[in-house]
C-alpha cells in the first residue's frame, strides 16, 4: 500500500495505544513535537499510530502532523467519552457524524458556537464513510452503536448540572469528550475525512471519575483494539 493510503490512527489514552502496538507489525516510531509516532501495518494496512494527547490543542497539534509530516490520507480517533443523551449507556459506542465545539463562544462578534472563519458550527463527517463505519462497529461488537452528534470542551464534564445545560445548549448531542471537535475542525482544513469512535465510559454525572478510571482498567484498551482492527479488516478487503 503506498504512502498515500495511509491512516492515521489516533488514541486517546496510553492502555489503547499500546494495544495496538503490539499488533503492528514493523512498527518504527519517530519523534516529532514531543510526540511519538509509530508508523508500520495492522491487518495488512499502512497505518501510523500516536496518542492523541488531552484537549484541544494538544489533539490539533497531534492532527496537524500527522497530516502534514506523515501525509496520512484518512483519521480515525478511538477514546472514550461521557454520556448525554438517555439512550446512550456505558459500555455504548458512538460514532460522531457531526462535532461541536461546546465551549466556543466568540459572542457578539459571532453566534455562539461558530468557529470564527468557518461560517460554521457543526463539523459534519461524510456521510459514506459513517455509514461504512456504524456497520462495521455494529458487526464486531454486541454493544449498541449509535450516530450522531458529539460535543468537545477543554473541561471533563462530571456533573448532572453540566449535562443539562450542554443538552439544552445544543439538542441532540449523544456525547461529550475534550478533542474530537478539534480533530475535525484540522481535517476540515486539510480536506481529509475523520472518524470519530468513542466509547461510553461513564454518564459524566458526579459518578464519572469513579466510573471513568474502572472503565479504562477493565474495558477500554481491548474494546478499542477490537474496533480498530475491524476497521482495519475491512478496509483492507476493499
Amino acid at each position: 500500500m503506498n504512502q498515500s493510503n495511509r491512516i492515521g490512527i489516533m488514541a486517546a489514552m496510553p492502555e489503547e495505544l499500546q494495544a495496538l502496538l503490539d499488533r503492528m507489525v514493523d512498527d518504527t516510531p519517530v519523534t516529532l513535537g514531543g510526540r511519538t509516532f509509530w508508523c508500520g501495518q495492522l491487518q495488512g494496512v499502512e497505518v501510523v499510530v500516536v496518542l492523541s494527547g488531552i484537549g484541544k490543542v494538544a489533539a490539533a497539534i497531534t492532527t496537524t502532523l500527522l497530516l502534514q509530516a506523515f501525509e496520512v490520507n484518512e483519521l480515525w480517533f478511538t477514546g472514550v467519552a461521557g454520556g448525554l443523551a438517555p439512550q446512550v449507556q456505558v459500555g455504548d459506542v458512538v460514532v460522531a457524524d457531526a462535532l461541536v465545539q461546546h465551549d466556543m463562544d466568540a459572542s457578539p462578534l459571532f453566534a455562539r458556537h461558530e468557529l470564527p472563519g468557518l461560517g460554521l458550527s457543526h463539523l459534519q463527517a461524510p456521510a459514506a464513510l459513517i455509514d461504512e463505519v456504524v456497520g462495521v462497529v455494529a458487526q464486531a461488537q454486541p454493544q449498541p452503536v449509535h450516530r450522531g452528534l458529539v460535543l468537545s470542551g477543554d473541561q471533563f464534564v462530571a456533573s448532572a448540572g453540566q449535562v443539562a445545560e450542554l443538552v439544552q445548549r445544543l439538542p441532540g448531542a449523544l456525547a461529550v469528550e475534550m478533542e474530537g471537535a478539534a480533530v475535525a475542525q484540522v481535517c476540515h482544513a486539510f480536506d481529509r475525512p475523520c472518524v470519530i469512535v468513542r466509547t461510553i465510559s461513564d454518564r459524566a454525572d458526579e459518578a464519572a471519575p469513579q466510573d471513568f478510571g474502572r472503565f479504562i482498567a477493565e474495558v477500554a484498551s481491548p474494546r478499542s483494539m477490537a474496533i480498530v482492527m475491524a476497521l482495519l479488516s475491512a478496509r483492507s478487503k476493499r
